[in-house]
């Protein structure tokens, strides 16, 4: 796979999951604007719970990449993509960060 091909379906994913984010969760948001309530929501059974738990570790997961990576390779914008992680959501901010990532080492690779 070649690095347009990557980039344009991080964008393409990342885009889809954000459309399909507001469409579901922007008109109850609207209606009840209790942000802490519609976190909440995500677990209101075992199954939601389950799916919640592993969006919730999934970011933590990408916050000690994005840590690591800043310290170990001098990767930078990460912080703005653990942001996005948490509004819209980890895949928004996994394929932001993936997408800076490969600029960046394409980038060092052709500067070395």
């Amino acid at each position: 796979m070649s690095v347009r091909v990557f980039r344009i379906l991080l964008a393409l994913l990342a885009f889809i999951f954000f459309a399909i984010f507001c469409a579901i969760v922007v008109p109850p948001l609207l209606q009840n604007p209790d942000v802490l309530g519609a976190f909440a929501a995500g677990f209101v059974n075992p199954y939601s719970s389950g799916y919640s738990a592993d969006v919730i570790v999934c970011w933590f997961i990408l916050a000690v990449w994005v840590v690591f990576e800043a310290q170990r390779f001098s990767v930078r914008g990460g912080l703005y993509c653990l942001l996005l992680g948490l509004v819209p959501g980890v895949a928004v901010g996994l394929a932001a960060y993936l997408f800076i990532r490969s600029r960046q080492i394409v980038e060092s690779a052709s500067n070395a």
